[in-house]
């Protein structure tokens, strides 16, 4: 008989692979428990994820779009979050500790690290940083932390941060939550060829564009942001009354 076929090997597989089950399902529970411990640690504050390349100058005009654009969130108190690198996450960074500055409000500057083929210096403008290995799990914070999503400029890595946001809302593995483009002429094309080839093939439907907003100033995003921050600050008052 050969040895694969043998009934007791055949059990002793079977029972391994029930332990191994058994165990992957208290891993998943024990982190369902984390989760939702970190889920009440974070949501007392309201926070903002920027997305944007690191390869903007701060010479750029969108850099200084992104600096103003952070500088109005912490103004009102709301926090902001990046990938803690450079370019228009550092103008992002900078950005929120100068409103913050200026109004003597408590936001705070996070940044969400990666390990990369090359070195990246983090930002030196954060209060908090969490480092990543892998940008899978990067994803999942930076979405378990946020209240909203702002994205700017950027290259293979925003586009990715911009659907990882956009595919979890279009499920509803997230709540709710503002997607903004920052520069219509920058994010036009990209819009045009989804409701074009995509919705237009049927493997988008329309109501997935409702989600995400395209804007062309700070001020426009902050009207938004400005209004769920309100709701989120409504919401927290009326559960403590509970």
């Amino acid at each position: 008989m050969d040895e694969e076929d043998n009934p007791g090997k055949r059990a002793h597989r079977k029972a391994r692979r029930r332990r191994l089950t058994q165990r992957l399902k208290v891993l998943r529970d024990r982190s369902g428990m984390l989760e939702l411990e970190l889920k009440n640690y974070t949501d007392k504050h309201f926070r903002v994820c920027i997305f944007g390349s690191a390869r903007i100058k701060p010479e750029d005009a969108i850099y200084r779009t992104t600096y103003d654009l952070a500088e109005g969130l912490g103004e009102k108190g709301i926090d902001v979050l990046t990938g803690g690198g450079p370019g228009l996450m550092e103008a992002a960074n900078r950005g929120v500790l100068s409103g913050r500055e200026k109004s003597g409000s408590h936001s705070k500057s996070f940044g969400i690290t990666i390990e990369l083929n090359r070195f990246e210096e983090p930002s030196e403008h954060l209060d908090i940083k969490h480092h990543h290995r892998r940008f899978s799990s990067r994803l999942d914070d930076f979405m378990r932390l946020s209240n909203a999503v702002v994205v700017v400029q950027g290259g293979i890595g925003t586009v990715l941060e911009l659907f990882f946001s956009w595919q979890l809302l279009q499920v509803g593995h997230m709540t709710p939550r503002p997607v903004i483009l920052m520069d219509t002429e920058f994010w036009q094309g990209l819009i045009d060829w989804m409701k074009d080839k995509q919705m237009g093939g049927k493997l988008v439907s329309p109501h997935d564009f409702d989600w995400v907003t395209l804007v062309n100033e700070p001020k426009e995003a902050l009207e938004i942001l400005g209004e769920k921050h309100e709701e989120f600050l409504a919401a927290k008052k009326a559960a403590l009354k509970k």
